[in-house]
């Protein structure tokens, strides 16, 4: 696990996001920050209109299908999904995807969403009430929290985001929540949370799976230093699992599951392997399916850490091409 820097400002980077509701008196309505590099920052002085006449919508900082990271301006830290499938916090940019996202454009009632899920785990970007927060604290501002969760309703609203430019022309955007409105700065609640968009280019190639890494041994203490393997715990969940065709359809009458040990995906792989009677595993691709509403991500980190159902849908890994 990583250690917990804080920033200048003494914010802890890997401290959940906190998002307060708006107060009673404003309805609420879906408000988002990203700033972009494309262009030089107009004048603060400039209105949102003129912004927006200079700009096109910031809705299209996140075309559909494409991937992006989200820097925090205020804090230089990026949107980053836990290891345990569930967590949301900032961190430093480091090479992984827990802090790629894929971009999934909805159209509900005549407004256009963003959604956003995990390219590690599959798991959408969900803005949730914190049952956690201080006694005392003014209901109409409570706070909520960042998590990921799967999107299996279709009429669903913790996944749904709108995206505008921020009104102090620096070209940033913000990310309007559905239901809990505006994402706030969290060491200055008065002002909104920008972020930086920046695209991922997409992969020529499938990347490999990860290694999978032995226990290492530790040194013990005492007269004589002697060396043991400490075993991390492991973790048992329920893998259901369906085989697409070439072309990517499934049949939902014809899951299956089974009990898996473990987070390597390597191992899963070939467990997966066994169970359709395939000689080679590298003839399959895995994908996860984090809610009957969500898109299926390719599954080429180790699984998450924790004991909740994962579906996987199996691809043949040469119609899989397209998906990365």
């Amino acid at each position: 696990m990583f250690s917990n820097p804080t920033c200048a400002c003494g914010f802890p980077i890997s401290r959940r996001l906190e998002i307060p509701r708006p107060a009673l008196a404003s309805p609420p309505c879906p408000n988002v920050t990203a700033p972009t590099n494309s262009s030089p920052s107009p004048s603060p002085r400039h209105s949102a209109h003129a912004l927006a006449a200079v700009h096109p919508p910031a809705m299209e900082l996140f075309p559909d299908e494409a991937h992006v990271r989200l820097r925090s301006r205020a804090h230089g830290t990026y949107l980053h999904a836990e290891e345990d499938g569930v967590g949301v916090t900032l961190r430093l940019r480091r090479a992984s995807l827990n802090q790629a996202w894929a971009v999934h454009r909805l159209a509900r009632g005549g407004t256009s969403y963003v959604l956003l899920h995990g390219a590690a785990y599959g798991r959408y970007l969900a803005l949730v009430r914190d049952d956690d927060a201080q006694e005392g604290q003014d209901s109409a501002r409570r706070a909520c929290r960042a998590v990921q969760r799967v999107y299996d309703a279709p009429g669903q609203e913790d996944v749904l985001f709108e995206v505008v430019w921020a009104e102090d022309g620096s070209g940033d955007v913000l990310m309007r929540h559905c239901t809990f409105g505006g994402w706030r700065n969290f060491n200055n609640q008065r002002t909104m949370m920008s972020w930086v968009v920046e695209a991922i280019p997409p992969r020529e190639d499938p990347p490999e799976l990860p290694p999978v890494i032995p226990p290492l041994p530790v040194a013990i203490g005492g007269p004589v230093r002697r060396r043991r393997v400490v075993h991390q715990p492991v973790f048992r969940r329920i893998i259901q699992y369906v085989r697409a065709d070439d072309q990517g359809h499934v049949n939902n009458l014809v899951w299956r599951m089974f009990w898996f040990d473990g987070r390597s995906v390597s191992h899963l792989r070939g467990d997966l392997a066994n169970e359709l009677g395939e000689e080679n595993p590298h003839s399959i691709t895995l994908c996860v399916w984090a809610g009957s509403q969500g898109r299926r991500t390719p599954l080429v980190t180790d699984l998450p850490a924790n004991e909740q159902t994962m579906d996987i849908v199996v691809l043949a890994t040469e119609s899989a091409e397209h998906v990365y």
